[in-house]
């Protein structure tokens, strides 16, 4: 009975000491598996979500962009969650991740994305329709009429009203008088041979009376 006590007795011994390194692998294994660097990247920004590093505080992580720190290297305790802008690009960018884990580099992470130029917002259908151009019709200006001769009122008088007799003698006159003749001559010739006529009655009367006292 004391040889089957003690052999039951050091077989229990190493069950136990066996089942404690079992727990004790397992428990440490279970914080290395759950090391979760889940990070994304867009054309405008980087989104990380580091979790279950462990609790200690030389866990680190770092972000460069073309090169450049986006992220300076930052040290966390078991999470770190953080969302980063990028600067405004033309053209893609080379976005790189590096997580180190304080308990191995097997649980680091070196990783690199591409961040793509962020296209235009579009701008929304008008639900009005755009005007239809219209060719502008050409216009014509009036030919300026010529200035008119401006006719004064004398003017139109001396047209239209009648001419009237002047009593000053005209210029066929004056023709005459250079020819010989004159209107006056008939006159003349009238007074003369009334002059004549009245001779004449005065010479035959006298006749008469000499004949009469003869």
């Amino acid at each position: 009975m004391t040889l089957f006590s003690g052999s039951w007795r050091r077989r229990s011994a190493l069950i136990t000491v066996a089942t404690a390194s079992a727990l004790g692998v397992g428990l440490s294994a279970v914080p290395a598996s759950a090391h979760t660097p889940t990070w994304s990247v867009t054309c405008s920004e980087v989104s990380l979500d580091l979790t279950a590093y462990g609790n200690s505080d030389k866990n680190t992580v770092t972000v460069t962009v073309d090169g450049k720190d986006l992220l300076p290297t930052q040290n966390f305790k078991n999470d770190f969650h953080k969302k980063l802008d990028l600067p405004e690009h033309k053209s893609e960018l080379s976005v790189r991740l590096v997580v180190v884990a304080a308990d191995g580099d097997q649980f680091s992470k070196d990783e690199t994305k591409t961040a793509p130029v962020c296209e235009a917002p579009s701008q929304p259908p008008s639900s009005e329709p755009a005007p239809t151009p219209t060719e502008a019709t050409p216009t014509t200006e009036a030919p300026t009429p010529a200035p008119s001769e401006t006719v004064t009122p004398t003017d139109e008088a001396s047209d239209s009203a009648p001419a009237v007799p002047s009593s000053q003698p005209s210029p066929a006159g004056d023709d005459l008088a250079e020819t010989g003749s004159s209107s006056s001559t008939p006159l003349i010739a009238g007074a003369a041979a009334v002059v004549l006529v009245a001779g004449a009655g005065i010479m035959w009367a006298s006749r008469k009376r000499r004949t009469a006292g003869n």
